[in-house]
């Protein structure tokens, strides 16, 4: 293979436009982007469209496997690797709330996984919730914010900590400042709070974090109390709040949880830069209808929807990243540029991974070939195809 470049020929999507007829030259890391007349010669693949790796910052499994079930190594990998085969070359993997102790062996497990490069970090979904809003959340291990809880998942988790679900109506002052010390970030959700409570934890949260940094809201409209007129809620505060850049708004774009054009609404309301997408996806991503385990909780998928086997709470999705991009630009009619940036930048920007999420000279080489149906062709992660 010569000097080991990898050379594909496409529709290029970068941050704010499509080039048709460009080639992006690689080996571990992206050594050209640019028109195909002037590329490099070196064997590789041609057609389709050209993106970045996508990053999603929730997910709780794939492939059969559960992030918060998780025992081994081996089942933490299968999980990622679905979601790695369909484009997805970064990811949080998400935990539900369990028994502190259950939460502390998980995280160690992830925190290792992590270290072998497998997942980015760990997103705690939970156990600081609202029982009103716990949605797929078993409400017998929730529990109110309190420092020592904190401290010891933090300390399980190392600094693969990334970010945390709280419900703002909870939250105290020195909880936030150990989840922040710890390297991570609130991201408010699973919540009942009412529009002052969600201020308030939106501002201590920008206090704490400082300008350099941003809080997020877990899976904008779904476990949280509806925006009503004469009874707010917090959605109000967070769309305010987004459209100020105070905070990311992560939105699951996958058909089911959210009506794609309500999406399109939010990201023309607010702008992408404060948008994410994301999946929420649980073990049964990537594979068909049945019955799968989200932590403690049984889960029956039935036309590609997952809900709590014992209750119709919806439970995680059972899309991938790209599955959201689809639906994004055939469904909301949002531009494929934007839509990708949501799923790939918007989510390396969040926890400062500043060596992916773009197609740019010298940064890592992390790219999906898709069709022009946005079907993946070809996945590499590091110039490694997977």
């Amino acid at each position: 293979m010569g000097d080991g470049k990898v050379r594909w020929d496409g529709t290029v999507v970068l941050a704010d436009r499509e080039h048709e007829d460009w080639s992006v030259v690689f080996d571990t890391k992206i050594t050209y982007v640019g028109p195909a007349s002037t590329a490099p010669e070196s064997p590789g693949a041609t057609g389709g469209y050209i993106l970045p790796g996508l990053v999603d910052v929730h997910t709780h499994g794939g492939g059969g496997e559960s992030f918060p079930d998780a025992e081994t190594i081996e089942q933490v990998r299968i999980a990622a690797g679905e979601h790695l085969s369909q484009g997805t070359t970064t990811m949080l993997a998400s935990t539900v709330t369990a028994p502190i102790p259950v939460l502390e062996e998980r995280a160690r497990l992830l925190a290792q996984a992590a270290g072998e490069g497998i997942i980015a970090g760990i997103h705690f979904e939970g156990p600081f919730l609202s029982e009103a809003r716990c949605g797929a959340q078993d409400p017998r291990y929730l529990i109110p914010p309190n420092p020592r809880a904190m401290q010891s998942l933090m300390d399980a988790a190392g600094r693969w900590a990334k970010s945390m679900t709280l419900a703002p109506e909870f939250i105290d002052r020195e909880s936030l400042d150990v989840l922040v010390e710890a390297g991570a970030i609130p991201s408010w959700g699973h919540t009942d709070s009412n529009a002052l409570d969600a201020r308030k934890a939106i501002e201590m949260g920008q206090e704490v974090l400082a300008a350099h940094r941003r809080a997020s809201v877990t899976h904008l409209f779904n476990g949280m109390k509806p925006l009503h007129h004469r009874d707010t809620g917090p959605i109000g505060e967070f769309l305010s709040a987004a459209a100020r850049g105070a905070l990311v708004v992560e939105m699951i774009c996958d058909g089911v949880h959210v009506d794609p054009l309500l999406i399109r609404s939010v990201v023309e309301t607010v702008g992408r830069e404060n948008c994410v997408f994301v999946t929420d996806s649980m073990a049964a991503a990537g594979l068909g209808d049945g019955l799968y385990s989200l932590g403690p909780q049984k889960v029956r998928v039935s036309d590609g929807v997952a809900r709590l086997a014992e209750g119709d709470s919806i439970a995680g999705g059972t899309a991938r990243l790209i599955d959201c991009v689809r639906v994004a630009v055939q469904k909301a009619h949002i531009p494929l540029v934007d839509a990708v940036w949501m799923a790939s930048t918007q989510g390396a920007n969040m926890f400062g991974w500043d060596d992916r999420g773009r197609i740019e000279k010298g940064l890592r080489a992390d790219l999906v070939r898709v069709d022009a149906n946005l079907r993946p062709l070809d996945v590499v992660r590091g110039g490694t195809r997977v």
